[in-house]
């Protein structure tokens, strides 16, 4: 979809009205929440599979998510965990926005979500399956479970919206394409309501050794609170992670009609592509920027607008450099104004579902007027030299926050959220 029709333009303004998050920091969005601003990390001890063999032993788990909560027994089991979790998320955003899809044309609701992996763990299963036992032992649901696009199936089912429907796999940006497409969706009249954001459940050992033969994850296992570092000197790769997060949005007159409580507005999106390398980020940050740029120009702000970035902020050495790079690009003299941090500083990096637990967090920025700390800034890098919102929150003034994402293909989807004023 096109991103050049300026919310300005548009005469159908798009707000966030419900909020559904499952995260190694909580099972509600408001726990989620509480726990960042507390600066407690949810990196642990890697359980969801055996990791002894690998350099990297530790991981940001939802280890207390229980299917069971939001799924029938029989059910769960036919599905996928990061289907599970993105039925849990969606269930929580429609609860959270009082909103009755019963009386809703359910034509004009839709679903939209972001996953970079689908079904990694039931796919590792099903080839160990195979190669052991033989195909015919492998499991009928093996497609239904693995398949990326299964979780905006499922989460359709469950909450009841017949409407457009689709799945973005965008790697890491997926959940910021997503909730971009939806936002276009709205505006363009395709739809009057969509559920969005992305989900991620691939903490397996093929996961884990495809990232470690690429020396991307940190092996900081001794200390794994103190692992996922943005921005700081000492920082040696990403923690996997998992999650998923869900926003409800709605076109404004028809929320406002039924009465729904505005969180804030959703205001803007841009994406470009590095042409470049397949899995390092663009040195110069020239795509990025325009990312942002873009996503500002489609909110009708500028940069002296913005009041808080939530970084991609991976842990890595050089996506946070480039990163600090592409936010100065643009910014210029602003970009040591305006505090930047990052989630996954507590979490880890959950790929595909990461946008999407960011964009939760932006909500409750601008709600609450607080922002939360990139935890673990110890050692400054001269190559990472902006506020970084070091190891406390902040009480901050913020009505218009940016939350970057950037995906191996050199995919970058940037959201512009703001406070939303009759």
């Amino acid at each position: 979809m096109q991103n050049g029709d300026g919310a300005a333009n548009s005469p159908r303004r798009v707000v966030v009205t419900g909020l559904g998050a499952v995260t190694p920091l909580g099972l509600t969005a408001n726990d989620f929440w509480r726990n960042l601003l507390a600066g407690v990390s949810g990196i642990g001890p890697m359980t969801l599979c055996d990791p002894t063999d690998y350099p990297c032993r530790i991981a940001g788990q939802a280890d207390d998510f229980d299917p069971a909560d939001y799924i029938p027994g029989r059910e769960a089991r036919r599905m996928a965990r990061f289907s599970q979790l993105a039925v849990a998320a969606a269930l929580q955003a429609v609860a959270d926005a009082r909103l009755d899809i019963t009386r809703e044309d359910p034509y004009r609701v839709g679903v939209l979500l972001g996953n970079g992996n689908g079904g990694f763990p039931t796919l590792e299963e099903n080839c160990r399956i195979l190669a052991t036992r033989g195909g015919m032992r492998m499991s009928p649901f093996f497609f239904p479970m693995v398949l990326p696009n299964m979780a905006a199936a499922n989460v359709s089912q469950y909450v009841g919206a017949h409407g457009y429907n689709s799945t973005t796999t965008t790697a890491c940006a997926a959940s910021n394409n997503a909730i971009g497409e939806a936002l276009q969706a709205i505006r363009h009249g395709v739809a009057d309501v969509m559920l969005t954001g992305g989900t991620e459940a691939g903490i397996s050992q093929l996961g884990l050794a495809g990232f470690a033969v690429m020396r991307a994850l940190s092996t900081r296992n001794d200390e794994p609170q103190r692992a996922s570092r943005p921005f700081d000197a000492h920082r040696d790769g990403f923690v996997p992670a998992e999650g998923a997060g869900v926003l409800v949005l709605e076109e404004l007159k028809r929320a406002k009609a039924r009465g729904a409580t505005i969180l804030c507005e959703i205001a803007g999106f841009g994406a470009t592509s590095d042409a470049g390398h397949l899995v390092q980020p663009q040195e110069t940050g020239a795509s990025a920027a325009r990312a942002m740029a873009d996503a500002l120009e489609n909110a009708g702000l500028t940069v002296a607008d913005v009041d808080y970035i939530n970084a991609h902020g991976t842990s890595t050495p050089l996506n946070d450099a480039v990163e600090t790079v592409a936010i100065k690009r643009l910014f210029q003299g602003e970009a040591y104004r305006v505090p930047v941090s990052s989630t996954k500083s507590m979490i880890g990096h959950s790929l595909g579902a990461s946008g999407a637990l960011e964009a939760v967090a932006c909500v409750k920025t601008i709600l609450e007027q607080q922002i939360h700390p990139t935890v673990n800034y110890e050692w400054p890098d001269p190559d990472c030299d902006l506020d970084y919102v070091p190891n406390q929150a902040r009480a901050a003034a913020v009505d218009v926050a940016l939350s970057n994402a950037f995906g191996f293909g050199g995919q970058n989807a940037c959201l512009v959220f703001r406070r939303y004023d009759a």
